[in-house]
């Protein structure tokens, strides 16, 4: 049975659907929205660094997960790597225009938190202080 233009639901016109766990939108989803990639693209937003200045922005990420979050931003198409042919080997990092488009609204998001902490810590005491203590 076939279904016509006026049966179809808005989610089946959309070419991917996050929500579905064969989409690969899913995954590019992860790589933004995951501790490490988050923080990546909000410290990229602020310029291009290399690599040991931005492990140093982005404070308690380890070497190996940098890299595993760059790898995977560069390969969805966030994330430029820039060598330079010099001794010692200098590489830079810095958003593409998409990533600064996703990075915009994700600054969004981070701003929003940043400036409600005092009521999500406020509603946390609440919450613990009803079930006893954590």
């Amino acid at each position: 049975m076939t279904t016509t233009q006026e049966e179809r639901t808005p989610e089946q016109d959309l070419p991917y659907d996050v929500f579905s766990r064969l989409c690969p939108s899913r995954g590019t989803l992860e790589h933004i929205t995951g501790r490490w990639g988050a923080l990546t693209l909000g410290a990229l937003s602020e310029g291009p660094l290399r690599f040991n200045a931005l492990r140093r922005r982005v404070d308690g990420v380890s070497e190996k997960m940098l890299s595993q979050t760059l790898h995977a931003l560069e390969r969805d198409g966030l994330v430029h790597r820039e060598a330079q042919p010099v001794n010692p080997p200098r590489v830079d990092y810095e958003l593409t225009p998409l990533g600064r488009e996703v990075t915009a609204r994700l600054l969004s998001l981070i701003h929003l938190l940043e400036g409600s902490m005092d009521q999500v810590l406020a509603c946390r005491e609440r919450y613990d202080a009803a079930r006893g203590g954590r």
